[in-house]
């Protein structure tokens, strides 16, 4: 930090904050899934942060992991999401346990408006919310050969594993393909927080902000997050140019599986849900950190605040760049 005063604290919360004009806008998905910081030749450069040790990939994974059967409903998976305000959820056999699969919040995004699985609720159930929710099977839009790893993996290389194929949730087995757990973005930061990185938050944090109107539709965010392949976006006025809050797909899936998308509706067509604005159900305020704070002070801030998102500042308050726990896992390398 620069200065010779009272350390400024690493992250505040604000309602309303502007940003800057300098932060550049993209024009084509900018955001492809997969590694972003490379060496020059083109290989990742895996720092030492993450230890190699047998054993703690066991240790750090979350348990007991959420999971669903491949024959639950779409509705009985978001209602899932809600409650246990998880980002994805491990298909597995009920009988078992075997591992059969994985469905994200952003699969069920893609289904409920946002990409070609919404063609399935067009075509199959005719746009009928109910049947689409009720009667159309997990199984239909999970992912059914996903990423594991064992619970003697060492964790730098489920960190590798993660970066390279750019995901953020990998299912952890036994060996006889039973689910011990889940490694998420989220236990890699719990795992960094504390520690003294020795990186600038403003080295890593992503400068192309993608946003969206508070004013825009539900349809209109779940595209967006699916054609930029983004959780969250930062939502904006566009009368003032303030980031008012953001949106996230758990935000978007838990507003059906809390069951407050059927309060909107007056006819079956889920089309007239997703014509409702999006301040519907953004978190308003934002969390802000310095772009001189350290990366492990960021992570430390994310885990205080309960947040996987901080907006990133300049020394005049000015918005330069957003920083999630995606960045963090990618800084890695």
């Amino acid at each position: 930090m620069k200065g010779s005063g009272a350390r400024r604290p690493p992250v505040k919360k604000v309602n309303v904050a502007r940003v800057s004009r300098r932060v550049a806008r993209p024009r084509v998905v900018v955001r492809p899934e997969g590694i972003r910081y490379l060496r020059a030749d083109g290989t990742p450069e895996w720092r030492h942060w993450i230890p190699r040790r047998e054993g703690e990939t066991a240790l750090i994974a979350s348990r007991p992991p959420v999971t669903i059967a491949p024959q639950s409903t779409i509705l009985e998976a978001a209602e899932t999401i809600h409650e246990k305000k998880v980002r994805g959820l491990i298909v597995a056999d009920p009988a078992k346990g075997l591992l059969k699969g994985l469905l994200t919040a952003m699969d069920l995004v893609n289904y409920l408006g946002g990409g070609e699985y919404y063609n399935i609720v067009v075509n199959r159930h005719k746009r009928n919310i109910y049947s689409a929710l009720r009667d159309e099977h997990v199984e239909s839009i999970a992912n059914p050969t996903p990423l594991f790893v064992t619970r003697s993996e060492p964790l730098d290389n489920v960190v590798r594993l993660m970066a390279e194929n750019g995901i953020g949730i990998v299912p952890v087995v036994y060996e006889d393909g039973t689910v011990y757990g889940v490694i998420t973005e989220h236990d890699i930061v719990r795992h960094v927080a504390g520690k003294k990185l020795g990186v600038r938050v403003g080295d890593v944090a992503t400068k192309q902000i993608i946003t969206i109107s508070i004013e825009a539709t539900l349809k209109e965010a779940a595209r967006k997050m699916t054609q930029f392949g983004f959780r969250r976006l930062p939502v904006l006025s566009e009368e003032s140019g303030e980031i008012r809050g953001v949106v996230t797909a758990k935000d978007y899936v838990s507003f059906f599986g809390s069951h407050t998308a059927f309060k909107e509706l007056s006819t079956t067509d889920i089309e007239e849900v997703l014509k409702i604005p999006v301040y519907e159900i953004m978190q308003p305020g934002i969390y802000t950190i310095s772009e001189d704070a350290d990366l492990g002070e960021a992570a430390s801030a994310m885990q205080d605040n309960q947040t996987n998102t901080l907006f990133v500042t300049n020394e005049e308050g000015e918005i330069i760049g957003i920083l999630t726990e995606r960045d963090i896992l990618l800084s890695i390398v």
